[in-house]
């Protein structure tokens, strides 16, 4: 498969029909590696439901006998590529273009593989994105054209971890908290003993985070 195929349309996971999408901000969620759309749709009790959300399917599939789907490559010297987790990005933002118009809010929330691509996105086009929630996730390291744009408007950004992550190498959490604070209005937390995963504590505070950002849509400004 190739490593810059466009996201499956066929693939995504609505939480309404078509007939009730309009006018409504839209949050699209991002799996990790080796999982897919189905894995994240089952957080929709935990998540306002003034938000139509779907669910997308990542376009790669890893190598045997890992299961699921991936973003980008993180096996040999791929893995040390950040144009894969770009090309993933872009994918991203033509399928937003697609599904949601020029006008239709939209925000994202990505775990792992996931954030790392919601991040991206985001920094490639600033002004498409409203915001983004970042789980068990990290800011790909590498300049883009976007980032100049991105530190201009600040938009909000949860960043949720857990002290017992072994998954995320250290350095690209130091990255991360590097980076973020200069460039977005971020707000997040440490989670004492949670692994490579998300807690019902977390959710209630990206519960809270995506509520506020509700409040700014309807004000028509940053939260």
């Amino acid at each position: 498969m190739s490593l810059h195929a466009p996201l499956d349309a066929d693939a995504v996971l609505w939480s309404v029909s078509a007939a009730e999408r309009e006018d409504r901000p839209l949050l699209v969620l991002l799996h990790g590696y080796g999982a897919d759309e189905r894995d994240l749709f089952g957080l929709i009790p935990y998540l306002p439901d003034e938000f139509v959300i779907a669910a997308v399917r990542a376009p790669l599939a890893p190598p045997f006998p890992a299961p699921g789907y991936s973003w980008y490559p993180i096996e040999g010297l791929e893995s040390r590529d950040a144009a894969h987790v770009t090309a993933a990005a872009t994918r991203l933002i033509e399928w937003t273009d697609a599904a949601a118009g020029a006008d239709r809010p939209v925000g994202l929330l990505g775990f792992s593989q996931g954030a790392a691509v919601a991040l991206q996105a985001m920094r490639l086009a600033p002004e498409r994105y409203a915001f983004a929630v970042n789980l068990s996730g990290y800011v790909t390291p590498g300049e883009l054209p976007g980032d100049e744009e991105l530190a201009q408007q600040r938009p909000p950004v949860f960043w949720g971890r857990g002290t017992n992550d072994d998954v995320i190498p250290d350095f690209l959490v130091a990255h991360t908290t590097e980076w973020l604070p200069g460039r977005v209005e971020l707000s997040g937390r440490v989670y004492a003993g949670l692994t490579h995963s998300v807690s019902e504590q977390e959710l209630d505070d990206v519960r809270v985070f995506l509520g506020k950002q509700l409040e700014a849509l309807r004000d028509g400004g940053p939260a």
